[in-house]
C-alpha cells in the first residue's frame, strides 16, 4: 500500500516550490514613470523595448485628482508612461539611456512642436533604491551637454491613467503625430519570444503528435465548428500557444467574448509571431493568420474588435492552440512569460 501521508507531503512541496517559482518572477518586475513630451510616442518607443512587458499612458504629479486631458495645462499634470518591466531582462540603467535618446533634456516644459508644463521631461520613481542609478545616469547625460539638464527627478506623488482614446495611440492610428524620430525605435522582431527556439516536426510526426481537426485546421486550413471548441469559452490565466510548436501566441489577459464562437483576441503576444496572408476563398476578402514557426493556420484578423484595445480581433481555432494555465507556465517552459501574463 501506498503511504498518504508521505504522498501528501511531496504534493504540498512540489507546490511550495512552484509558489516560490512565481515569487521569485514578482521579484523581477519594476516600474518607473517617464515623462518625455507627447505621452503617444514614448508609449510606442519603450512598449517595444525587450523586457518591457506593460505600458500606459498618464497624467502624474498634479494639483487635482482625475485629471481630463483638457485640463492638465491648468493643473500642473505631466503626460507620463507608465512603464511595466522584468529587470531579469532589462535593468533600470539601459531603460534611462533609451529615454534619454528620445528627448532633449535640456529644453523645460517642451519637446518636439509640444509646448506647455504637460510636456516637460521627468523620472518619476517608487523606490527610493532607484534614485542612486537615476542620479548616475543623468551625470553621464549631463556630459554630453553645454546647457543644464532640466528632466524631473522626483517620487511619483500620483498617477491617473488617460482616457481611453490615449491608451496605445500609435498603434491604433499608425501614421498618427508623434515627435519622436521612429526610426530610433528599438526593433520589435523577436523581442519577446525568440523565434529560434521553436521549430516545425516533420509531417509524419505531426500526423501521429495532432488529432484529426488539429491537423486539418493547422495544415490543411480547415475551420472548426463555432461554439463547439475546447478553449472559445476558457476565461482562466495562462497563455496559448502554437499547438504544432509550442511558439506563444496569444496571453489571456488580451482574450475577450466576442460572440462567434471561437477564441478571440485584441493582439498577439506581439505582432512579429504571426504572418498575415490575404485570403479570398469562398469569395470573401479575408486576413488569414499564421503562426511564425509552425506556419500553421490559426484563423483570421477582423477590423470589428474592442476600440479601446486598437479595434483589432483575431478569431482563432481552439485546434491551432494549446493553453498553458498560469500555474504550469514556469514547469512547462514558459516561465519568462509570467510577467506578461500578470501584468
Amino acid at each position: 500500500m501506498f503511504n498518504l501521508k508521505k504522498l501528501l507531503g511531496a504534493k504540498s512541496k512540489i507546490a511550495e516550490a512552484k509558489d516560490e517559482e512565481l515569487i521569485l518572477a514578482d521579484e523581477h518586475k519594476r516600474e518607473i514613470w517617464l515623462a518625455g513630451g507627447c505621452f503617444w510616442g514614448v508609449e510606442a518607443y519603450f512598449s517595444r523595448i525587450h523586457g518591457v512587458y506593460d505600458t500606459t499612458v498618464g497624467y502624474a504629479n498634479g494639483t487635482t485628482e482625475n485629471p481630463s486631458y483638457h485640463q492638465i495645462a491648468k493643473t500642473n499634470h505631466v503626460e507620463t508612461v507608465h512603464v511595466k518591466y522584468d529587470q531579469s531582462k532589462v535593468k533600470l540603467r539601459a531603460l534611462l539611456k533609451h529615454f534619454f535618446n528620445i528627448i532633449d533634456p535640456t529644453v523645460e516644459n517642451r519637446q518636439g512642436n509640444d509646448i506647455g508644463t504637460q510636456y516637460r521631461t521627468g523620472i518619476y520613481y517608487q523606490d527610493e533604491t532607484e534614485l542612486p542609478i537615476i542620479k548616475t545616469v543623468l551625470e553621464e547625460e549631463q556630459q554630453k551637454y553645454a546647457k543644464p539638464i532640466v528632466v524631473e527627478i522626483k517620487a511619483l506623488e500620483h498617477y491617473y491613467l488617460a482616457e481611453d482614446y490615449h491608451q496605445k495611440y500609435l498603434q491604433k492610428n499608425p501614421h498618427g503625430y508623434c515627435h519622436i524620430d521612429l526610426s530610433n525605435l528599438p526593433q520589435t522582431d523577436s523581442q519577446i519570444v525568440n523565434n529560434s527556439n521553436y521549430s516545425k516536426p516533420a509531417d509524419e510526426q505531426l500526423r501521429g503528435q495532432l488529432t484529426d481537426i488539429q491537423y486539418r485546421v493547422t495544415q490543411l486550413n480547415a475551420t472548426e465548428k463555432p461554439f463547439d471548441n475546447e478553449y472559445y469559452q476558457t476565461k482562466a490565466e495562462g497563455i496559448y500557444v502554437d499547438i504544432v510548436t509550442g511558439e506563444p501566441l496569444f496571453l489571456s489577459k488580451d482574450k475577450f467574448d466576442s460572440g462567434c464562437g471561437w477564441p478571440s483576441f485584441t493582439r498577439p503576444i506581439e505582432e512579429a509571431v504571426l504572418v498575415e496572408k490575404k485570403d479570398r476563398s469562398y469569395g470573401m476578402d479575408r486576413t488569414e493568420v499564421r503562426s511564425r514557426a509552425g506556419d500553421s493556420h490559426l484563423g483570421h484578423v477582423f477590423k470589428d474588435g474592442p476600440q479601446h484595445s486598437g479595434g483589432l480581433r483575431y478569431c482563432i481555432n481552439s485546434a491551432s492552440l494549446r493553453f498553458v494555465p498560469l500555474q504550469d507556465m514556469e514547469q512547462e517552459g514558459y516561465g519568462e512569460f509570467i510577467p506578461y501574463v500578470k501584468s
